[in-house]
């Protein structure tokens, strides 16, 4: 699916959960290159799009939770890793996913490694510009809905 500006649509969860008094967010690694990254991928046939971006937590990192039907925002990022003339860009919807529990065996298990953290320092190991802004703005709704 592409968008009007031309790049393809993916979808990301943003999974998080309240831990120890404090919000945190998960982190995954990329395969290809071992950046951190939110799980995401393609739109799928039978799915909307927050049941795609769920299904990505769960193939990923063996995430089961509860998604939101709203995206709390979209980023762009360039894939380098591809054959040339082949489309790189990408836009990415990114939907909140409220963590319930971690699959022991998922279908990317050994391939990725995850990591709990705070939003801002998620902020701080994410590359794209606009996925630290969505992360930061995460953070600080969340710190005002708790008050």
């Amino acid at each position: 699916m592409e968008t009007p500006s031309g790049r393809l649509r993916q979808v990301a969860a943003l999974v998080y959960r309240h831990h120890d008094d404090r919000l945190e967010v998960l982190l995954i690694t990329s395969r290809g290159t071992g950046r951190w990254i939110l799980p995401k991928g393609w739109p799928q046939v039978g799915r909307t799009l927050p049941q795609a971006a769920l299904r990505e937590a769960y193939e990923e990192a063996g995430v089961r939770g509860s998604v939101s039907t709203r995206v709390i925002g979209s980023y762009a990022y360039e894939k380098t890793d591809l054959p040339p003339k082949t489309n790189r860009g990408f836009m990415v919807d990114v939907f909140p996913v409220h963590f319930s529990h971690q699959e022991k065996n998922f279908p990317e298990r050994g391939e990725r490694h995850g990591e709990w953290m705070t939003p801002e320092e998620a902020a701080e190991r994410v590359d794209e510009v606009d996925l630290k802004g969505i992360l930061r703005a995460f953070g600080a709704s969340s710190k005002i809905a708790a008050e």
